[in-house]
């Protein structure tokens, strides 16, 4: 868990969004991260749960892309989700449009669910660049980080 933490260095005011069918420890250490610096937490949450420390939007199915504002977000984590969605390419469309100039996006899905080099031609026709997949940092998940890079793609 540690590794995956130090992935996330938030400045004072950032915003980051965790996108996840559940809530669970890494919510709780998300939410820490933003807080010493307050910064803003939220949550998309596909599914029934609660979670009273930070914003949640509850979205009803997988089928559905969550809500954000343009660049309302410094960093987008799907969690947890990203294969069990129906449509992977709208929610990195919902991800690139909430996301400010030069922020990132991370995926963490479990080991094997997405083959490396289709999830890069995925992130790179979002309009996401520098695609890495990092192994090993959570237990029994492969970890991907893209960025949303300033005047490339979609312009937003």
């Amino acid at each position: 868990m540690q590794q995956f933490l130090e992935l996330f260095h938030p400045n004072p005011g950032n915003a980051y969004l965790l996108v996840t069918t559940k809530i669970d420890r890494i919510a709780d250490a998300l939410l820490e991260k933003t807080a010493n610096v307050d910064g803003e937490f939220a949550i998309a949450l596909y599914g029934e749960g609660s979670y009273q420390k930070a914003k949640l939007q509850q979205i009803d199915s997988l089928q559905k892309p969550f809500k954000a504002q343009p660049r309302e977000f410094d960093r987008v984590i799907f969690y947890d989700l990203f294969t069990r969605h129906a449509s992977q390419k709208m929610l990195l469309r919902t991800a690139y449009r909430a996301l400010s100039n030069a922020a990132e996006i991370v995926i963490a899905e479990p080991k094997g669910k997405l083959k490396p080099y289709e999830t890069y031609a995925l992130l790179e026709e979002s309009e996401f660049r520098a695609p890495n997949l990092i192994e090993d940092i959570l237990p029994d998940y492969d970890v991907y980080v893209a960025k949303k890079m300033h005047m490339w793609g979609n312009g937003l």
